[in-house]
Order: structure tokens, then sequence, then C-alpha cells
């Protein structure tokens, strides 16, 4: 890829967990960081959309520090550049905003410094950088991501050709990650980490399987973090009700929340989400689908024609 031009890059939020899946699974989802990228003599980061006008315009933008650091791991100097910078990912609400960012900065200086980067190499950066795979891999990759992340590698599974419709509610409050995890215990007994563990098992083959009735089941059967979770979360037990009497099969808190993601079968979306809407004034209700490409890089002129 030439290092001149002008770049579009584009990344899917995610969802990650689906309940018991606990930093390992990861679902795409159609709402996208957005990123028009060329060099420029100083760093400049230009928010499109409000709600990143609260982060730094210069190189210590996060987007831009996390594309520095990428280029320095193959001994490249990541050149200042301008960026036009837009978001429809909610911030701090469980769909991946932070992870976007990660692997937007990744393919700035796979673009700019031309490292010619496989999708493998990209996860196995980002997954470094966020500390687990799961939503970085799911914005990556596309589709639904499994992995299992060491300190050598990161090991995945992916697969983009489920079907079925998603309605995520986004309350107006933010729940960052950090207070999320505090809530979580330490270590569990080896008898309830298997119970844990089968139950995951389950919910991914259930998936693939097109079980959705048990999908659904594994995801409320969670043993991993929502039951600590919930306490943070009062909205999760009423969307639970609301969803499950108007067609969803399953309900997940969202990452680490505090939005919750209900999945219903191919058709039946568009009722969820007015249900939701008429029972939920007060929140945000999105129909959203599976993103299946993952993120994308390329020139201005080449996406024109595309």
């Amino acid at each position: 890829m030439s290092e001149d031009g002008m770049f579009v890059i584009k990344v899917p939020g995610s969802s990650a967990n689906l309940g018991p899946g606990f930093d390992s699974i990861g679902l795409a989802v159609n709402v996208y960081l957005t990123i028009l990228a060329e060099k420029s003599d100083a760093w400049e980061v230009i928010p499109q959309t409000k709600e990143l006008e609260t982060f730094p315009t210069d190189e210590t933008n996060f987007i831009c520090k996390t594309a520095i650091k990428t280029a320095s791991l193959f001994d490249k100097i990541m050149p200042p550049c301008s960026l036009k910078v837009s978001s429809d990912i909610p911030l701090a609400r469980g769909l991946g905003s932070s992870a976007s960012a990660i692997v937007a900065g990744i393919e700035l200086a796979d673009c700019i410094c031309d490292l010619k980067l496989s999708r493998d190499e990209k996860l196995a950066i980002a997954a470094n950088m966020e500390g687990h795979p799961d939503n970085v891999g799911a914005s990556i990759f596309g589709g639904l991501f499994i992995g299992y992340q060491t300190e050598e590698e990161v090991n995945k599974a992916v697969f983009t050709d489920l079907c079925f419709d998603l309605v995520v509610v986004i309350p107006k409050e933010e729940l960052l990650t950090k207070a999320s995890r505090n809530v979580l215990p330490e270590q569990v007994s080896f008898a309830e980490a298997v119970k844990a563990g089968a139950v995951a098992n389950l919910l991914v083959s259930s998936l693939l399987s097109g079980d959705f009735k048990l999908a659904g089941k594994m995801m409320k059967a969670d043993r991993y973090h929502q039951p600590y979770r919930r306490q943070l979360v009062p909205h999760f037990a009423i969307i639970e009700d609301i969803a499950a009497k108007n067609g969803a099969f399953g309900v997940s808190l969202s990452g680490a929340g505090p939005s919750i993601l209900c999945f219903a079968e191919t058709g039946k979306g568009a009722d969820l989400k007015a249900a939701l809407c008429e029972e939920l004034p007060e929140m945000d209700v999105l129909q959203l689908e599976i993103d299946q490409a993952g993120s994308t890089a390329c020139l201005l002129e080449t996406c024109e024609k595309l």
C-alpha cells in the first residue's frame, strides 16, 4: 500500500462476552469509528462528531499514540498526520469504543508507514495493548470472534455467517470498565470454574448450530461476570423481562456495560426495538446488524471506486 495520499479507515464497534464468553468472545456491530487520514507537518485531530470534542487534538490523542507505538514496534518513525475523526460508537457504554480506537491507530500506522501487516499481526498488537482479544478481534475480523490470548500468541476462531437481529439498549449514564471490573471476584473455586466454562462452551455451540433458545439460556446462565455486575446495572433485569416478552431469545450485558444487547431471530428485531422504546423512553434503543467485514483501510480514491 502506498504511503502517500488520503486514507479512509473504518473500524466497527463490538459487543464483548455475550454473557459467559468473558474476555474471549466478541461480536462486531455496525456502528463505526471512521478516520480520513493524510500526512501533515504536525499532528492534528479534527473531530467530526460532538462526542469526540473532549479528546486531545494533538499527538497525545489515543489514536495517535497507538499509531506511534505501533510504528515503533517495527523500528519506524510515525510521521505526523491530519486526522478527521467521526464516530457513532457510544463512548463508555460497552460497545468497544476504546478497542476501535486501538484498531484504528494500528491501521493508521500500517497505512502511513507501509507496514503490510496481516490481520493476525494486527490482532497480536491490539490484544497486547488492550489486554484481552475479544473487542479488538471482533473489530479487526468482523463477525463472531472467539479468542484465547497467551503471552506468546492469540489463538482465534472467526465466524462471519451468523444471522440474527440485534437491539441494544443504551442508558444515558456511563459505566467505565475499571469500575465494572472492580466488582468482580479475584478468584473462583475449581468447581465453579468448571461450571462457568461449560456454560461458555454451550453458548458457542448453540450459536453456531442455530439453537437460539439454548443460546439465550446460556447467556442468562453466565457465572463469570454478570451476577456481580448486576448491582451496577439496575435496568438489566427490567430489560431482560421486556425483551423476553417481545421476541428476544437472549439478553446480555454488552461488554462491561451499561448497555444491554438483546438478540432476536431474523425479522423480529423491529418489533423488539419498538417495544423497548415504548417501555424505556429514557434510554436510547438501536437496532443493529452484525458487521461481517471488520476493519478496512484504503486510499480515498480507491474507496470511492468500490
